[in-house]
């Protein structure tokens, strides 16, 4: 790359767009300003130009007006959705996790019970053992 490439890159497909649509305005207007008209007739034509433009940019900014409130409308609509999903999700997480919790909870109970009737179980069986010996 030459040194004026650098310092230039090539814009984007839209910058050229942008540059062709404004130098045809520009265009346009030394075309209108430079035309052998008289005064009045010019600025009449000057006037329509700026009143169709005005009107154009109007339009456009209702457009732009009308597809952001969809957009907005739309956001709203799934982040509540997405609220109410991930709620409900957490609500069953809960409801598991209780769930488990109390299924943990009465086994060990169980399992305790279990080991107190064995740990007794074999507290009498030891105590018959000794006596048994001792007699």
């Amino acid at each position: 790359m030459n040194k004026a490439e650098e310092q230039y890159p090539v814009q984007s497909g839209s910058t050229f767009a942008k540059g062709i649509f404004i130098g045809g305005l520009l265009g346009a207007a030394a075309a209108l300003l430079f035309a052998p008209k008289p005064g009045r007739e010019l600025r009449g034509d000057l006037s329509e130009k700026v009143g169709m433009v005005t009107d154009r940019t109007k339009e456009v900014a209702t457009v732009v007006g009308d597809k952001a409130s969809e957009i907005a409308k739309t956001v709203s609509s799934k982040t509540s959705d997405l609220a109410r999903t991930v709620n409900q999700g957490r609500n069953d997480v809960m409801d598991s996790v209780k769930k488990a919790s109390a299924d943990i909870a009465e086994e060990a109970t169980r399992a305790s019970e279990e080991v107190a009737a064995a740990s007794a179980e074999a507290k009498e069986d030891a105590r018959k053992e000794l006596n048994s010996t001792s007699l």
